[in-house]
């Protein structure tokens, strides 16, 4: 990546109100059959125009074809039947109605490489596409036929490799593996979750990442956060690990959290994606409050190594306020990019009509 301090979302954006209920995971779709394929291309147009628009650097699909980022890509595999259902606990936070896995996982075909052509013919800036980690998905799932956490895991992370190659070889430039998990089962994280997660980028010539953040703004996850105290450390379990991977990039939420900023040492040597961005609040930051965030990251993160981002993925938020905090992002990075360069800040936010 060329551009100095590259900016990206996460994940997702929110969804137009004509495909999909405004504000809410999990929303059914408004269209089917033909409509439906067309509304969500219209919809993954219109996701990268915002980008673009915006001034970010990397472009995603913004998740516009998908209902949520981890049973959207297991509602296409073998194995799991979305009838037979039960209840489970989600990240150790919530109870959820989940699929049940019934016989051996496996993938016919990609799920979402058509897609990924599709963005890829959008624009010539560099792409990045999202894939639920192996852990994350056995926890969105209610486990029959392996009874094995860890089995299933490694399943997943075969299918997940296979996957991600096809996506690489249709020019997606970054592949990120979704993995919140992470911030939950630590005793699996060590002895196989970040294993498995190797075992999903093997072999790719695309940059991999992994993303761990403490979730979308919906309330199981604040409260989840209210219970955490006055320092997050979840992070120093996994990075120390993720240092040592065989992964290019770790993502993680910095913006308003109470994550001790000095952890992010723990990675030095990587490339860090930092939250810049409360995807939990509808308050829409200024240039100045993301520059700082960087500022402050920056004493931790080389600057050739660093990429501003959201700290998860913005589907809850609405579409106006999603626009204007990607907005903020890019143009806080502007003032931090000028800084670096010897250049005045201010000339950033004048130049871009920011107040």
């Amino acid at each position: 990546m060329n551009t100095l301090l590259p900016t990206s979302i996460v994940g997702s954006l929110p969804k137009p109100s004509w495909l999909a209920e405004r504000e809410k995971l999990w929303s059914p779709w408004k269209l089917d059959g033909e409509e439906l394929c067309e509304g969500k291309r219209d919809a993954l147009s219109l996701a990268v125009d915002e980008q673009r628009h915006a001034g970010l650097d990397i472009v995603s699909d913004g998740e516009q074809t998908r209902q949520h980022f981890v049973t959207t890509f297991i509602e296409h595999l073998n194995g799991v039947d979305f009838e037979q259902r039960e209840t489970v606990r989600i990240r150790d936070r919530y109870d959820a109605s989940v699929p049940t896995v019934v016989g051996a996982v496996g993938r016919e075909r990609s799920v979402f490489v058509d897609d990924a052509k599709f963005l890829r013919a959008q624009t010539s800036q560099p792409i990045k596409w999202t894939l639920p980690g192996p852990m994350t998905m056995i926890d969105t799932l209610y486990d029959k036929h392996y009874r094995s956490r860890e089995k299933l895991a490694w399943e997943f992370a075969k299918i997940l490799n296979q996957e991600a190659k096809e996506l690489e070889a249709a020019g997606v430039d970054i592949i990120q593996f979704d993995e919140p998990a992470f911030n939950v089962f630590f005793d699996e994280m060590k002895e196989w979750g970040v294993a498995a997660l190797e075992r999903a980028a093997e072999g790719l010539r695309s940059k991999t990442a992994v993303h761990i953040c403490y979730g979308y703004g919906i309330k199981a996850n604040t409260d989840w956060k209210a219970t955490l105290g006055s320092e997050w450390r979840q992070y120093e379990m996994s990075f120390p690990l993720l240092q040592q991977s065989t992964i290019d990039l770790v993502s993680l939420e910095r913006h308003n959290s109470r994550v001790p900023v000095e952890l992010i040492e723990l990675l030095r040597g990587k490339e860090v994606m930092v939250g810049a961005i409360d995807v939990a609040s509808g308050a829409i930051e200024t240039p100045e409050e993301v520059a700082s965030t960087l500022r402050e990251v920056l004493r931790f993160v080389d600057a050739d190594k660093l990429y501003p981002s959201t700290n998860c993925g913005m589907a809850p938020l609405a579409r106006q306020v999603a626009r204007d905090k990607m907005i903020a992002l890019a143009t806080g990075t502007e003032m931090i990019r000028a800084e670096l360069s010897g250049a005045n800040p201010l000339d950033v936010t004048a130049s871009r009509g920011v107040r």
